[in-house]
Protein backbone atom coordinates (compact mmCIF):
# COMPACT_ATOMS: atom_id res chain seq x y z
CA UNK A 1 0.00 0.00 0.00
CA UNK A 2 1.06 3.56 -0.53
CA UNK A 3 -0.29 7.06 -0.16
CA UNK A 4 -2.37 8.73 2.49
CA UNK A 5 -5.41 7.15 4.02
CA UNK A 6 -8.70 7.71 2.30
CA UNK A 7 -10.73 10.67 3.46
CA UNK A 8 -14.42 9.66 3.43
CA UNK A 9 -16.54 11.70 1.07
CA UNK A 10 -19.82 9.87 1.45
CA UNK A 11 -21.83 8.29 4.22
CA UNK A 12 -23.30 4.83 4.40
CA UNK A 13 -26.14 4.34 1.92
CA UNK A 14 -29.15 2.07 2.13
CA UNK A 15 -28.43 -1.65 1.56
CA UNK A 16 -28.86 -2.92 -1.97
CA UNK A 17 -30.25 -6.43 -2.32
CA UNK A 18 -28.67 -8.28 -5.24
CA UNK A 19 -30.47 -11.60 -4.67
CA UNK A 20 -32.05 -13.47 -1.75
CA UNK A 21 -29.20 -13.68 0.77
CA UNK A 22 -26.91 -11.23 -1.07
CA UNK A 23 -26.57 -7.63 0.11
CA UNK A 24 -24.35 -4.71 -0.93
CA UNK A 25 -23.56 -2.31 1.94
CA UNK A 26 -22.34 0.90 0.31
CA UNK A 27 -19.68 2.74 2.30
CA UNK A 28 -19.97 0.38 5.27
CA UNK A 29 -16.19 0.15 5.82
CA UNK A 30 -15.24 3.73 4.91
CA UNK A 31 -15.04 5.01 8.48
CA UNK A 32 -12.71 2.13 9.40
CA UNK A 33 -10.12 2.93 6.71
CA UNK A 34 -7.40 4.02 9.12
CA UNK A 35 -7.68 0.95 11.36
CA UNK A 36 -7.89 -1.42 8.39
CA UNK A 37 -4.84 0.16 6.74
CA UNK A 38 -2.72 -0.05 9.89
CA UNK A 39 -3.65 -3.67 10.54
CA UNK A 40 -3.16 -4.60 6.90
CA UNK A 41 0.39 -3.26 6.98
CA UNK A 42 1.14 -5.46 10.01
CA UNK A 43 -0.25 -8.53 8.26
CA UNK A 44 1.78 -7.86 5.10
CA UNK A 45 4.98 -7.44 7.10
CA UNK A 46 4.65 -11.09 8.15
CA UNK A 47 2.95 -12.57 5.08
CA UNK A 48 3.67 -10.53 1.91
CA UNK A 49 1.57 -10.72 -1.23
CA UNK A 50 2.42 -13.45 -3.71
CA UNK A 51 1.00 -14.73 -7.01
CA UNK A 52 -0.30 -18.22 -6.36
CA UNK A 53 -0.34 -20.92 -9.02
CA UNK A 54 -3.51 -22.63 -10.22
CA UNK A 55 -3.79 -26.43 -10.44
CA UNK A 56 -3.34 -25.93 -14.19
CA UNK A 57 0.06 -24.34 -13.60
CA UNK A 58 -0.89 -20.72 -14.36
CA UNK A 59 0.15 -17.80 -12.18
CA UNK A 60 -2.86 -15.84 -10.92
CA UNK A 61 -3.07 -12.19 -12.02
CA UNK A 62 -4.26 -11.25 -8.53
CA UNK A 63 -1.63 -11.17 -5.75
CA UNK A 64 -2.80 -12.83 -2.53
CA UNK A 65 -2.05 -13.45 1.11
CA UNK A 66 -4.01 -14.46 4.21
CA UNK A 67 -4.52 -13.87 7.90
CA UNK A 68 -6.43 -15.76 10.56
CA UNK A 69 -6.34 -19.34 11.79
CA UNK A 70 -6.44 -20.61 8.22
CA UNK A 71 -5.29 -19.35 4.84
CA UNK A 72 -6.63 -20.21 1.41
CA UNK A 73 -3.92 -21.69 -0.81
CA UNK A 74 -3.81 -22.53 -4.51
CA UNK A 75 -1.13 -24.93 -5.72
CA UNK A 76 -0.54 -27.42 -8.53
CA UNK A 77 -2.12 -30.04 -6.25
CA UNK A 78 -5.38 -28.07 -5.85
CA UNK A 79 -7.16 -25.56 -3.62
CA UNK A 80 -7.25 -25.88 0.15
CA UNK A 81 -7.14 -24.14 3.50
CA UNK A 82 -4.00 -24.51 5.59
CA UNK A 83 -2.97 -23.17 8.99
CA UNK A 84 0.61 -22.74 7.73
CA UNK A 85 1.88 -20.24 5.16
CA UNK A 86 3.68 -22.48 2.64
CA UNK A 87 6.21 -19.72 1.84
CA UNK A 88 7.34 -19.03 5.41
CA UNK A 89 6.54 -22.35 7.04
CA UNK A 90 4.91 -20.39 9.89
CA UNK A 91 1.27 -19.83 10.91
CA UNK A 92 -0.55 -17.07 9.09
CA UNK A 93 -0.70 -13.72 10.95
CA UNK A 94 -3.57 -13.50 13.45
CA UNK A 95 -6.82 -11.97 12.31
CA UNK A 96 -6.77 -8.26 13.29
CA UNK A 97 -9.55 -7.12 15.58
CA UNK A 98 -10.59 -4.46 13.05
CA UNK A 99 -11.20 -7.18 10.44
CA UNK A 100 -13.20 -9.33 12.86
CA UNK A 101 -15.33 -6.43 14.07
CA UNK A 102 -16.11 -5.19 10.57
CA UNK A 103 -17.00 -8.67 9.31
CA UNK A 104 -19.31 -9.37 12.23
CA UNK A 105 -21.08 -6.03 11.94
CA UNK A 106 -21.47 -6.27 8.15
CA UNK A 107 -22.81 -9.81 8.34
CA UNK A 108 -25.30 -8.80 11.02
CA UNK A 109 -26.43 -5.82 8.93
CA UNK A 110 -27.07 -8.25 6.07
CA UNK A 111 -29.10 -10.59 8.29
CA UNK A 112 -26.39 -13.06 9.36
CA UNK A 113 -25.85 -12.49 13.06
CA UNK A 114 -23.03 -14.19 14.96
CA UNK A 115 -20.57 -14.47 12.07
CA UNK A 116 -17.03 -15.05 13.37
CA UNK A 117 -14.57 -15.66 10.51
CA UNK A 118 -11.42 -17.70 11.02
CA UNK A 119 -9.88 -16.92 7.62
CA UNK A 120 -9.34 -13.76 5.59
CA UNK A 121 -8.08 -13.98 2.01
CA UNK A 122 -6.49 -10.65 1.03
CA UNK A 123 -6.35 -9.92 -2.70
CA UNK A 124 -4.40 -7.14 -4.42
CA UNK A 125 -5.50 -6.17 -7.91
CA UNK A 126 -3.55 -3.98 -10.31
CA UNK A 127 -4.68 -2.72 -13.73
CA UNK A 128 -5.71 -5.68 -15.87
CA UNK A 129 -6.02 -8.16 -13.00
CA UNK A 130 -9.28 -10.07 -12.76
CA UNK A 131 -10.95 -12.94 -10.97
CA UNK A 132 -12.80 -15.51 -13.06
CA UNK A 133 -16.26 -16.72 -12.11
CA UNK A 134 -16.05 -19.23 -9.27
CA UNK A 135 -17.79 -20.50 -6.14
CA UNK A 136 -16.41 -20.30 -2.62
CA UNK A 137 -16.81 -23.96 -1.77
CA UNK A 138 -13.64 -25.02 0.06
CA UNK A 139 -15.20 -24.18 3.45
CA UNK A 140 -16.79 -26.82 5.70
CA UNK A 141 -19.96 -24.95 6.69
CA UNK A 142 -21.94 -23.35 3.87
CA UNK A 143 -24.35 -22.02 6.49
CA UNK A 144 -21.84 -19.23 7.17
CA UNK A 145 -21.83 -16.17 4.88
CA UNK A 146 -19.01 -14.58 2.89
CA UNK A 147 -18.04 -10.97 3.67
CA UNK A 148 -16.13 -9.11 0.94
CA UNK A 149 -14.62 -5.68 1.66
CA UNK A 150 -13.52 -3.41 -1.23
CA UNK A 151 -10.68 -0.93 -0.62
CA UNK A 152 -8.74 1.31 -2.97
CA UNK A 153 -9.50 1.73 -6.68
CA UNK A 154 -12.99 0.81 -7.93
CA UNK A 155 -13.94 -2.46 -9.60
CA UNK A 156 -16.85 -4.22 -11.26
CA UNK A 157 -17.99 -7.24 -9.29
CA UNK A 158 -19.82 -9.99 -11.13
CA UNK A 159 -22.57 -11.77 -9.22
CA UNK A 160 -24.23 -14.76 -10.85
CA UNK A 161 -26.39 -17.69 -9.87
CA UNK A 162 -25.98 -21.25 -8.70
CA UNK A 163 -24.70 -22.36 -12.12
CA UNK A 164 -21.71 -20.98 -14.01
CA UNK A 165 -23.88 -20.38 -17.09
CA UNK A 166 -26.43 -18.29 -15.17
CA UNK A 167 -26.69 -14.62 -16.10
CA UNK A 168 -24.39 -12.37 -14.08
CA UNK A 169 -25.12 -8.95 -12.67
CA UNK A 170 -22.45 -6.26 -12.92
CA UNK A 171 -22.07 -4.47 -9.60
CA UNK A 172 -19.76 -1.42 -9.40
CA UNK A 173 -17.90 -1.42 -6.07
CA UNK A 174 -15.81 1.40 -4.65
CA UNK A 175 -13.67 2.03 -1.59
CA UNK A 176 -15.51 1.12 1.60
CA UNK A 177 -18.23 -1.01 0.03
CA UNK A 178 -18.96 -4.39 1.61
CA UNK A 179 -20.70 -7.31 -0.08
CA UNK A 180 -22.25 -10.08 2.00
CA UNK A 181 -23.76 -13.25 0.61
CA UNK A 182 -25.04 -16.34 2.34
CA UNK A 183 -28.14 -18.47 2.77
CA UNK A 184 -29.64 -19.24 -0.66
CA UNK A 185 -26.89 -17.19 -2.35
CA UNK A 186 -23.97 -18.79 -0.51
CA UNK A 187 -22.73 -20.84 -3.48
CA UNK A 188 -23.53 -18.33 -6.20
CA UNK A 189 -20.84 -17.82 -8.81
CA UNK A 190 -19.00 -14.50 -8.63
CA UNK A 191 -15.90 -12.79 -10.00
CA UNK A 192 -14.25 -9.47 -10.83
CA UNK A 193 -13.85 -7.90 -14.27
CA UNK A 194 -10.36 -6.66 -15.26
CA UNK A 195 -9.40 -3.65 -13.17
CA UNK A 196 -9.03 -0.36 -15.01
CA UNK A 197 -6.00 1.85 -14.43
CA UNK A 198 -6.80 4.32 -11.63
CA UNK A 199 -5.41 5.79 -8.44
CA UNK A 200 -6.80 5.93 -4.93
CA UNK A 201 -5.14 7.37 -1.82
CA UNK A 202 -5.71 4.15 0.15
CA UNK A 203 -3.51 1.89 -1.98
CA UNK A 204 -2.22 3.85 -4.95
CA UNK A 205 -2.93 2.01 -8.22
CA UNK A 206 -4.29 -1.08 -6.45
CA UNK A 207 -7.59 -2.47 -5.31
CA UNK A 208 -7.42 -4.40 -2.04
CA UNK A 209 -10.14 -6.90 -1.24
CA UNK A 210 -10.67 -8.63 2.10
CA UNK A 211 -12.71 -11.82 1.81
CA UNK A 212 -13.66 -13.09 5.26
CA UNK A 213 -14.85 -16.64 5.70
CA UNK A 214 -15.49 -19.39 8.23
CA UNK A 215 -13.21 -22.09 6.87
CA UNK A 216 -13.40 -24.76 9.59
Amino acid sequence: MSGDLFEPDAGIELPQYLAPGAVLLRGFATAESAALAADLRRVLARAPFRHMVTPGGLSMSVAMTNCGSYGWVSERTGYRYDAIDPESGKPWPPMPESFLKLAGEAAAAAGFAGFAPDACLINRYQAGAKLSLHQDKDEHDFGQPIVSVSLGVPATFLFGGAKRADKTRRVPVRHGDVLVWGGPARLNYHGVLPIRAAHHPFAGAHRINLTLRKAA
